[in-house]
């Protein structure tokens, strides 16, 4: 974006996309899985499905990240929210369970555009010695979206069925395309340079430890939460609870998430981020280890309450050190690695429990995904530690 277009204006508006496209999206979140059941999906299969989005968007997001630093931001963007309403729109149509994950693999496209040009977006608009508090404000606006979106899908399941809840979220996501096109300014090229060369310097970004420790906290800490938004519906429909209480689960992860994420931020432009991210993983590991042990709602909700703090320090920092650590002409890029390690990560922990749980049951599972947190937390500071010279 160019640099007349900085100020809080333009961040603003992009805290407003955010919100929008993720609140939309997220309505399906608690739903997907209860009308997969109802049509035959058992939890390998509502795994697989979790997993096909999560992985399309895991191996399409470098790429549109280099997409974006070459054409500029605006039309990822468009285009992404565009697949999203379609996907919304086919799973409302589909009957069986193989249609349903041939569907969430055009939302994980769309994600996979939209993600990285908006994250590289939030930068490109806000100096430098605010990233932590540009990064905190930004995903408060998508985890307030991520709060409303699964509580109100949850809600219009019951009174609307199941079904009809995607129908809404693909309207809304059509509306959110229109926004998009009318607010988000034009851009003038954004570099010159070629595509090769741009590929062949992306591989100097994999030479850099400290982004790989963080592309690694991001993965671990993801696996943990793929499991999570995979797995509690299920988990809590077995205990006795309904669509909006498990709304109301999810609600709890994601409202602690949001409080959080604001004061994390200004924290993080003050204090060395690795250290909250180091933190925040601990704090996940333990959300999860305790997580499948307990049966009632309140607990449940608790359990989530106390991951929703480890997810908050974790990813704030995160964004603000990725966004500082690559120059402005590969943040794109750095941006789509990022993105492609949130959701590879969802995707190994949804898929991979899904294909284990008949075997190890839903406490060995959630505990398993604790200690993946955990190991990625050792990971972390042993990279950190053994560059503790390098600038951050």
């Amino acid at each position: 974006m160019d640099k007349t277009t900085h100020g809080l204006a333009p961040f603003l508006l992009l805290c407003l996309i955010g919100f929008a496209a993720f609140f939309s999206s997220y309505l399906r979140i608690p739903v997907m899985p209860l009308l997969a059941a109802t049509l035959g999906a058992g939890p390998a299969q509502v795994g697989l499905i979790n997993g096909a989005f999560m992985l399309t968007t895991g191996l399409l997001s470098i790429p549109a990240g280099l997409l974006a630093d070459r054409i500029g931001r605006k039309k990822p963007i468009v285009a992404g929210v565009t697949a999203a309403a379609v996907s919304s729109l086919l799973v409302s149509q589909c009957n069986h369970p193989g249609q349903m994950a041939a569907a969430y693999v055009l939302f994980g496209a769309g994600l996979a555009v939209f993600a990285p040009g908006m994250l590289s977006l939030v930068a490109d608009v806000m100096p430098s010695n605010r990233l932590g508090q540009a990064y905190g404000w930004y995903t408060t606006a998508i985890y307030v979206a991520m709060t409303l979106g699964p509580a109100s899908g949850g809600y219009f399941a019951r009174i609307m069925g199941l079904r009809q809840v995607f129908v809404v979220s693909g309207l809304l996501l059509v509306a959110v395309v229109m926004l998009a096109l009318l607010v988000l300014p034009r851009e003038s090229p954004r570099h010159n340079t070629d595509f090769h060369a741009i590929a062949a310097g992306s591989f100097e970004l994999l030479r850099n430890r400290n982004l790989l420790a963080c592309l690694l906290a991001t993965v671990g800490s993801c696996i943990g939460f793929g499991v999570f938004l995979t797995f509690i519906p299920l988990y809590a429909s077995l205990q006795g609870y309904n669509a909006a209480q498990v709304g109301l689960v999810f609600t709890a992860q994601a409202i602690i998430n949001v409080v959080g994420r604001v004061p994390i931020g200004m924290l993080a432009d003050h204090l060395d981020r690795r250290w909250l991210v180091a933190a925040g993983l601990v704090v996940i590991a333990v959300s999860l280890a305790t997580m499948g042990q307990v049966f009632q709602l309140a607990h449940l909700m608790a359990c989530a309450a106390v991951m929703g703090v480890g997810m908050a320090l974790t990813f704030t920092a995160i964004g603000a050190l990725i966004a500082e650590l690559v120059p402005v002409v590969q943040r794109g890029l750095a941006m789509g690695m990022y993105n492609s390690s949130i959701y590879l990560g969802m995707m190994s922990g949804s898929a991979i429990m899904g294909l284990s749980l008949e075997q190890i049951g839903y406490p060995s599972a959630f505990a398993a995904a604790g200690c993946v947190a955990l190991i990625t937390f050792v990971l972390f500071i042993l990279m950190m530690k053994s560059k503790s010279h390098d600038s951050l």
